[in-house]
């Protein structure tokens, strides 16, 4: 860094590099789906989603470890895991794949979720994700996995079919415990 020049962005610790990888891999991930051709365009975005889904659990044994959470971790992580997750519903519902009621549901949920955190935190209140959102996590990117690898190996589709309509079931109900268990933290504004 050179003398008297402030350095621009945020400092990032290796925790921080892995989540940005996340956020990095979407695109790539959304190319080799929609334009790659089949079986090796679905097959290697199946395995560019797995990689990116696998940074989630990465990056927080990193920061946990070696003490490297920061806000903008804090930031970044909830973000690239909404953006990951939706750009594949996106476009499997492109691909009909997926139905749009499942994408309008879990899309739905990740919005209202995310301006409840944000009215939280207006009131100085830090929510963390519960149990039933790392679940209703697990299921959703389960799913997605399975559906793009019934993509290649077709005996996967039925079961990744099914377990969509299962996420979508675990996506309302975690929506409304988190909702139910945090409207405290709104207070009586409305």
């Amino acid at each position: 860094q050179t003398p008297g020049v402030k350095e621009w962005g945020p400092q990032m610790n290796l925790a921080n590099k892995i989540t940005t990888v996340r956020v990095l891999l979407i695109p790539v991930f959304a190319v080799l789906l929609l334009q790659g051709s089949p079986p090796a365009g679905p097959l290697w975005a199946t395995g560019c989603f797995l990689l990116a889904s696998s940074t989630d659990k990465l990056d927080g044994v990193v920061a946990r470890k070696y003490n490297m959470i920061t806000t903008f971790g804090k930031f970044l992580d909830p973000l690239a895991d909404k953006l990951l997750l939706t750009s594949a519903i996106l476009c499997l519902t492109h691909l009909r794949l997926c139905s749009p009621y499942i994408g309008i549901v879990i899309l739905s949920r990740e919005l209202i979720v995310t301006s409840f955190r944000i009215v939280a935190m207006g009131k100085n209140v830090v929510l963390a994700a519960d149990g039933w959102g790392k679940a209703k996590t697990f299921v959703q990117n389960l799913s997605v996995a399975l559906v793009l690898g019934g993509m290649v190996f077709e005996p996967l589709a039925r079961p990744g079919q099914w377990s969509l309509w299962l996420a979508a079931a675990l996506t309302v109900y975690s929506g409304w415990h988190y909702l139910y268990a945090n409207w405290s933290c709104i207070g009586d504004d409305w």
